[in-house]
């Protein structure tokens, strides 16, 4: 069965939670049991993964670690990750509460409309307009992809 897949709108309530849709709610009950790594992303969206997911995700890049002393891009890193990351529960009611410098972070403020985007590994919160911008990009890269293989393909000259 497919995990962490489809999109939902919903609203950013006046203390700051969004309701998520159950089907993402009941794709965290059986991977973690509610318990969530929330982390903003560089592109101004803040994610929920299952702990174990974003462990994974981290591991790699903390494997490095012999690094930190002596480069200035991994301490950057760290710190953006470590201010950047929380864990989370998700209420029993299907609510996440988006703590002040997450909602701010990720442009959302009480009453505004977000994107809850299914990212396979676990779900991304957008700002609406946001979200709108960045399916745009996508959608410009991936034509510019099709015209660069057309142009290619000995079948289409």
């Amino acid at each position: 069965m497919l995990a962490f897949c489809g999109q939902d709108r919903c609203l950013v309530d006046g203390n700051g939670r969004i309701r998520l849709a159950q089907h993402f709610v009941d794709d965290f009950l059986r991977r973690c049991d509610g318990e969530i790594v929330m982390h903003g992303l560089p592109e101004g969206a803040i994610a929920l993964y299952p702990e174990e997911v974003y462990t994974e995700m981290r591991s790699r890049e903390l494997g490095r670690i012999d690094e930190v002393g002596s480069s200035f891009a991994m301490r950057r890193s760290l710190r953006r990750f470590g201010a950047l990351t929380q864990p989370e529960k998700i209420s029993r009611q299907g609510r996440v509460t988006l703590p002040v410098a997450f909602r701010e972070f990720a442009e959302l403020v009480p009453g505004s409309e977000v994107c809850v985007i299914g990212v396979e590994i676990g779900v991304e919160i957008w700002a609406a307009e946001r979200y709108a911008a960045e399916m745009k990009a996508i959608d410009e890269y991936m034509r510019a992809k099709r015209d660069r293989e057309m142009t290619l393909d000995p079948v289409t000259q």
